[in-house]
């Protein structure tokens, strides 16, 4: 476990309280293994780099909706496509989507 300041618009925060191995499981059932992710029990939302949907072997593609944008996250198996998860946009042009915490585990030295 670490501790690491974070500078945030109201300041300096500790939000990164250690780092290693996550698994993210969306909606739908899409897994992501991200090796590199940080843990901050503060955090109330999170970021994913579309880096760690490619290295998931996962596609990405936005489509224009009725009235809104998604970002479909796909997977191409015997060579047909499968739209995994639909993610809609924020105005702020963010795409976003829920993620219930399963469990976790943390391990000190």
């Amino acid at each position: 476990m670490i501790n690491v300041h974070v500078n945030i618009i109201l300041g300096s925060s500790k939000l990164i309280e250690g780092f290693g191995r996550a698994i993210i499981l969306l909606t739908k059932g899409t897994k992501f293994f991200i090796d590199d992710a940080l843990y901050s029990t503060k955090s109330q939302r999170n970021l994913l780099s579309f880096k760690y949907i490619r290295l998931n072997r996962y596609h990405i593609e936005i489509i224009n909706g009725k009235s809104i944008k998604y970002l479909y996250i796909t997977n191409v198996e015997c060579g047909k496509k499968y739209v995994l998860e639909r993610l809609p946009t924020f105005s702020s042009g963010l795409h976003y989507t829920h993620i219930s915490a399963i469990e976790s585990h943390v391990t000190t030295n």
